[in-house]
């Protein structure tokens, strides 16, 4: 995997664990990718705006300032890069607070490295980094979709997408009024293999409800059996 230009895929990994972000490093080399690497807040930071990256794996607990408060920070910069939170806090809460905080996706240790490097190119196959932006703009109702420019807007207003959040709804638009499956948006969204749990889908669908069906009449609408259609609203 390269980016576009053909260039080495830029990783940056976050976690004050030394022993960790070798190993990931290694992991991540072995794929041919250009790594960076931060034990701090503080240097994550400098690093990511220094040598902006593709993809980010972020810790939670860091010493100088959690990672959520580093991914606030990054978020304020233009562009969007995926984040990875990889983090030992492995309650419900701390997954849910970490998926809406902004993050992509959320592993805790101790993991499989060949799970993390498939979670890290899901999300670069997500990403508008690896490909030229395409001209596609979907509407259904009045939801609307700009891939080039990747935002959504709902009655003219702006709603601020994670790259997965955009990437399940680009799919739920392109078969509007068509009940699609967990287990095919997990093959044709997510890329890599679940090991059958479905209800990550279930997760970002109900992300997504709130983002865009959010004061409005609903437009995600869940088929008993199937999974969900997205339509206009009535």
């Amino acid at each position: 995997m390269y980016r576009a230009d053909g260039s080495p895929i830029r990783a940056l990994l976050v976690d004050d664990e030394r022993a960790l972000t070798n190993l990931v490093r290694m992991a991540l080399q072995y794929e041919g990718w250009d790594i960076d690497v931060a034990h701090d807040a503080a240097e994550a930071i400098e690093k990511y705006r220094a040598n902006p990256p593709d993809v980010v794996v972020l810790d939670i607990m860091l010493p100088d300032m959690d990672g959520y408060g580093v991914l606030e920070r990054l978020r304020a910069d233009e562009g969007y890069t995926p984040i990875l939170f990889l983090t030992a806090r492995d309650s419900v809460h701390d997954r849910v607070v970490g998926l809406t905080s902004g993050g992509d996706d959320y592993m805790t240790k101790p993991f499989s490295l060949e799970e993390l490097v498939a979670r890290l190119r899901g999300l670069l196959r997500r990403s508008a980094y690896l490909t030229p932006a395409s001209e596609e703009t979907l509407r259904v109702g009045d939801l609307e979709l700009v891939s080039a420019s990747r935002t959504v807007t709902r009655a003219g207003e702006e709603i601020a997408l994670s790259s997965t959040e955009f990437e399940l709804l680009r799919y739920l638009m392109r078969h509007a009024k068509r009940a699609v499956g967990r287990q095919e948006i997990l093959d044709r969204v997510w890329n890599y293999d679940f090991g059958g749990k479905s209800s990550i889908v279930d997760l970002y669908v109900s992300y997504l409800r709130k983002k865009i069906d959010a004061g409005n009449p609903p437009m995600i609408h869940t088929v008993r059996g199937v999974g969900y259609l997205l339509r206009p609203a009535e």
